[in-house]
């Protein structure tokens, strides 16, 4: 691949979605010649875009990695993390482990609410809410079901080795799921990849 669709696809890889212009000005080129190698690396499966509105105006587009553009680069993270999962249980404890999970499920809350914040119903929520899951490798979807609920689908998990590791990965997201749709909306977990299941997917209904 030429040297330019390469350094783009490393903007994402280490900074995660981006717009076209934020790519340029991170390159030092323009944002319509980043626009360009995205169109390039689009059309080669490696890259997407998601829109997502921010006040008013257009929705703003953003690109991330797909899966085959993740695969791209060397999947030695895996090991990484569970290696530092089970030092930190050794060495300082269950509580220590939880502590580390806590500050990311506060972390990501806080990113999610911020991006829900002027939706005006649920369905609208779970679409952005899996707009933001799909920019972070989750290939997530959504769907109404006949019953009302929404189903909101995980085809893929990035961080399934450290889940495996550690069940409480899977009960912080399910809980960041609840705090971000608020206290009117009942999250339940379906199927679970860890579990052996195809897919996540978490039933999504409004009880208020």
């Amino acid at each position: 691949m030429h040297n330019a669709g390469e350094r783009v696809l490393m903007q994402l890889k280490m900074l995660g979605p981006m717009t076209a212009a934020d790519i340029g000005r991170h390159l030092h080129t323009t944002g319509e010649a980043a626009r360009q190698q995205l169109k390039r690396l689009s059309e080669q499966g490696l890259v997407e875009a998601i829109s997502l509105r921010s006040g008013v105006g257009r929705p703003q587009q953003q690109w991330h990695l797909t899966l085959a553009g993740q695969q791209r680069f060397p999947d030695t993270h895996a090991a990484l993390t569970v290696e530092l999962l089970e030092t930190i249980r050794a060495k300082l404890g269950e509580a220590a482990v939880d502590t580390v999970i806590a500050e990311r499920e506060s972390k990501i809350g806080t990113v999610y609410s911020a991006a829900l914040a002027r939706c005006a119903d649920l369905e609208t929520k779970v679409q952005t809410l899996a707009a933001l899951r799909s920019a972070e490798g989750y290939m997530a979807d959504w769907e109404p079901l006949v019953d009302g609920t929404i189903m909101l689908t995980e085809n893929h998990c990035p961080i399934c080795a450290a889940a495996a590791a550690c069940q409480s990965f899977c009960r912080s997201e399910i809980e960041i799921f609840r705090k971000v749709l608020g206290p009117s909306v009942e999250v339940q977990r379906g199927e679970h990849i860890v579990s052996g299941g195809r897919r996540c997917t978490y039933l999504l209904r409004e009880t208020a």
